[in-house]
């Protein structure tokens, strides 16, 4: 729905539009990038669990933020270290919107600004792994 959906939000680029700028940073840092989208709750835990080994998560769990007991679990359970990131500045919206079950989880959150927060996730995520990895 994105690119459709409350686009004073989320604004009016696509999912696909992001993925292919994300896929083309990736292949500039000859860096392995999965992209994953699923509105079901399990799909997510499924891929989470199955993700130890990788270097780094990017995740935009979206309302799963602020009801999702089990996809914080499986973060724990992997340790793979993350960042959580949001189209919208969660803070200046409704104030459910404000609590999330990942932020003190996270490497770190990027909230509001918008699809160019994908390409700072990813940048930030090769930094920090490179850095860890010596």
């Amino acid at each position: 729905m994105l690119g459709k959906r409350e686009p004073q939000h989320y604004g009016s680029e696509t999912l696909d539009s992001i993925n292919s700028g994300l896929q083309a940073l990736a292949d500039e840092n000859s860096v392995e990038l999965e992209i994953m989208q699923s509105n079901a709750e399990y799909e997510l835990v499924d891929k989470i669990q199955h993700a130890a080994g990788v270097d780094f998560i990017i995740i935009n769990p979206a309302a799963f933020t602020h009801t999702s007991i089990a996809i914080r679990d499986a973060l724990a359970a992997v340790a793979v270290p993350f960042i959580e990131i949001h189209l919208s500045n969660v803070h200046s919206r409704e104030s459910f919107r404000q609590k999330s079950f990942f932020s003190d989880l996270a490497a770190g959150v990027i909230s509001g600004l918008g699809p160019i927060g994908y390409s700072l996730a990813l940048r930030a995520a090769i930094e920090i792994t490179l850095t860890s990895k010596g």
